[in-house]
């Protein structure tokens, strides 16, 4: 997986000419994309600074002071003095003449519905929701849930509270009644945005018995703000239940833009953990707007005026991210509220030709099932410049027909790889370097990155864990209540070191290659091994569509290889029989004996989040016979059940 010489893409003037990354080279004075990495590392001051003014980042007061390390690494403080909000930042193209008209989000329901707001109806809403959140008693810290499909009103909401002071705490649509809960009951959410329901593959989803059950179990919700996506005629509980659109006709004064601290809090996105309840990132105004904003220049090099999808939900970190980088840097954001594949395939392609995008992103789990039903993929792809990916592994087959087929064997894949607590990437790929198949070119600019062996020593052309040596932007500030759990989590493996989690190959070339989650990792025969080896392998196989390597308990071994598969749709009975020894075999041919698989599964489907990620934590411990954890991100809980009968 990691030969030398396996590069699908070079740099072109096509794509360095006029970049982000381009002018702050010649601001800096430096003339290479390495010098300006390690100067981003070795003087981060002068590179935020000349980063936030190239990007055009406005303050109300400039900050006084960079950094304050005082409480230790776990804990800076950015931007000292500042005075900053992260919603005037993504609204101020509203005030520039030549981008109020521009649109600033674009929206497709499943069922095809259509709406678009430009800058300045975009702001207009924004500070008119804010003054509705004013009148319903949300003050400054006050915590406001978001549990809604991608919409409009789902963007006004977002923006709307941190105007304010407000901490937002996003909630992936399609989450249960406990998922909700667990979230609301943590952060002590006073307030909920919601719908009356949604659409999905086709079928109407409806809130009202979900959020009855929430309120019964959750008692702290003062007010429940809907808006009527469906127009059901939802019952309603006097006093607490309110629409949004006779809200938002009640206003008569929008409200104004609050300078907030820089360190002042405006988000809480949890993560589901392994073990324990989920884990609620605390970010702030110049955390993770800056950060993802120059993530989204640097890296994805989105430039005004262009326009960006990615697939996604506003419960995983991507679903801020787009929203937030995206308006930030005066682009046009696109929006879609349903399933990927629904009426078929050629959706997305559908919403890319007609929005002109510019800049296309999913996972590598949704292009397997692009791949899986090509055919029906057709579309005119001359407004796409960039492709995207982020959330989990590529195996190289489906990593080169996302560029080959998709890309058309021109645009670069930008890989991306990081986490909610980051703010973003850690490791990506950036247009000055070639760009290895599965691989990530650079490790992100302000970001001093390492993969360490046991002893914590940084290592070259070895296995390791990927770690950030010292403090960055972004950082979250801790875990909303729990600092300890905070630093048990990415501080105490090695002393003022992040360990992300992470397994990682760092070659002689200076690329990374994510091998998968530390907890992950299997420990075959006192040999290491990432699962992305593995599924790289069975992948390869011309009747398997999916799959998922884990390692499960073995009296003698330690562990052993489990694999499970997804067929693909129309292969012969005699192959389908045949594929659990075929796979075997192949594994054993390819990596040795030692790694032959215990058993090898054919399955209909694996345990997958809403943003399509295999989620290989829950299919090893279920098919261990353990707790399988917080399951409140699973799309398809059935998967989950076939893998228990398994055992």
């Amino acid at each position: 997986m990691f030969t030398e010489g396996a590069v699908v893409w070079t740099p072109t003037e096509e794509y360095t000419k006029g970049s982000h990354l381009e002018k702050l080279m010649l601001a800096l004075g430096l003339d290479s994309y390495d010098a300006l990495y390690e100067f981003s590392v070795e003087q981060p001051e002068q590179f935020w600074q000349k980063t936030l003014e190239l990007l055009g980042i406005e303050w109300f007061e400039p900050y006084r002071q960079f950094v304050n390390l005082s409480k230790g690494k776990p804990f800076p403080d950015w931007f000292l003095g500042g005075k900053f909000n992260f919603t005037h930042n993504a609204l101020r193209w509203a005030h520039k003449p030549e981008s109020r008209e521009r649109v600033a989000l674009a929206w497709e329901g499943e069922n095809e519905e259509n709406r678009s707001l430009t800058y300045a109806e975009l702001e207009r809403e924004v500070m008119n929701f804010a003054a509705v959140l004013h009148s319903l008693g949300v003050q400054k810290g006050d915590r406001v849930g978001i549990l809604m499909p991608m919409m409009p009103e789902t963007v006004v909401a977002f923006l709307a509270g941190p105007a304010i002071g407000a901490i937002m705490v996003p909630m992936f649509s399609g989450f249960g009644t406990e998922a909700i809960v667990s979230r609301l009951s943590d952060s002590e959410a006073k307030i909920l945005v919601t719908v009356d329901g949604f659409y999905r593959r086709g079928r109407q989803v409806q809130t009202h018995a979900l959020l009855e059950e929430v309120t019964r179990e959750y008692t702290g919700l003062e007010k429940i703000v809907i808006v009527r996506r469906l127009g059901l005629d939802v019952p309603i509980k006097e006093g607490r239940d309110l629409f949004w659109d006779d809200l938002m006709a009640q206003v008569v004064k929008p409200a104004q833009i609050e300078p907030m601290d820089s360190n002042d809090p405006y988000l809480i996105i949890y993560t589901s953990g392994t073990t324990g309840k989920p884990k609620g990132m605390i970010h702030t105004h110049t955390g993770f707007p800056l950060k993802s904003t120059q993530d989204v220049a640097q890296l994805f090099d989105l430039r005004e005026g262009e326009c960006l999808f990615w697939i996604t939900d506003m419960g995983w970190m991507v679903g801020p991210l787009v929203i937030g980088a995206g308006l930030m840097l005066g682009a046009t954001v696109v929006l879609y509220e349903g399933a990927p594949d629904f009426p078929n395939w050629g959706r997305l392609g559908n919403i890319i030709e007609k929005h002109k995008v510019t800049h296309f992103g999913g996972t590598p789990t949704l292009i397997r099932g692009m791949i899986t039903h090509a055919e029906e993929v057709q579309f005119d792809r001359n407004s796409l410049r960039t492709l995207m990916s982020s959330g989990e592994l590529w195996d190289p087959e489906s990593f080169e027909w996302f560029f080959n087929v998709f890309g058309e064997g021109k645009r670069p894949i930008i890989n991306y790889s990081g986490g909610t607590e980051i703010s973003g990437g850690i490791v990506g790929n950036v247009i000055y370097r070639p760009i290895k198949v599965a691989g990530f070119n650079s490790a992100l600019p302000g970001l001093k990155v390492a993969v360490l062996d046991d002893l914590g020593n940084p290592v070259r052309n070895q296995v390791g864990e990927l770690a950030i040596l010292e403090a960055f932007v972004g950082q979250t500030r801790s875990f909303w209540g729990e600092p300890q759990r905070y630093l048990e989590t990415y501080w105490e493996r090695f002393p003022d070191k992040w360990v992300h989690g992470d397994l990682c190959f760092h070659d002689s070339d200076g690329h990374f290659f994510i091998l998968g989650r530390s907890d992950d990792t299997l420990k075959i025969a006192g040999k290491r091994l990432g699962p992305a080896e593995v599924e790289a392998i069975v992948a390869e196989h011309p009747a398997v569509a999916e799959t998922a390597a884990v390692g499960v308990p073995h009296p003698q071994k330690g562990e052993e290889l489990v694999v499970f598969v997804i067929p693909r749709p129309g292969i012969d009975e005699e192959t389908l029989r045949n594929l659990p020894k075929t796979i075997s075999n192949l594994i054993e041919e390819r990596l040795g004996k030692a790694f032959r698989p215990g058993k090898v599964h054919t399955v209909k489907e694996l345990p997958k989040t809403r943003n399509a990620k295999v989620m290989r934590r829950v299919i090893r411990r279920v098919y261990s016979g353990q707790n399988p954890g917080d399951l409140s991100a699973l799309e398809n809980p059935t998967a989950v059940e076939a893998i228990k009968r398994l055992v």
